[in-house]
């Protein structure tokens, strides 16, 4: 199954309800198991991104998820597909 790293950042809005943050992760976690995405781990950040997100799940169910949730206008992501040791090691083998 893919798996993807997602970093968001509040936007005015969802900063201004930041203490509504937790709640808002459970509404995304069952709109993602709806989906059929798994949420690997959740971590809220000092930084440069206030949210690193790891799930698992078909490409276009996580885009899917993604759209419903930047319609909500909380956050702007970025999203980036990972891949595994074993995963390098395959695409390595016909370099």
């Amino acid at each position: 199954m893919p798996t993807f790293v997602t970093l968001a950042n509040f936007t005015d809005q969802g900063a201004r309800n930041i203490k509504e943050s937790p709640n808002r992760f459970d509404a995304f976690k069952s709109a993602a198991e709806a989906l059929g995405v798994t949420i690997k781990s959740v971590h809220w950040c000092q930084g440069a991104y206030d949210i690193v997100l790891i799930t698992e799940g078909p490409e276009e169910a996580g885009m899917t998820l993604a759209l419903k949730t930047a319609a909500l206008g909380n956050i702007r992501t970025q999203t980036m597909h990972a891949y595994s040791a074993a995963e390098m090691r395959k695409f390595l083998a016909t370099v």
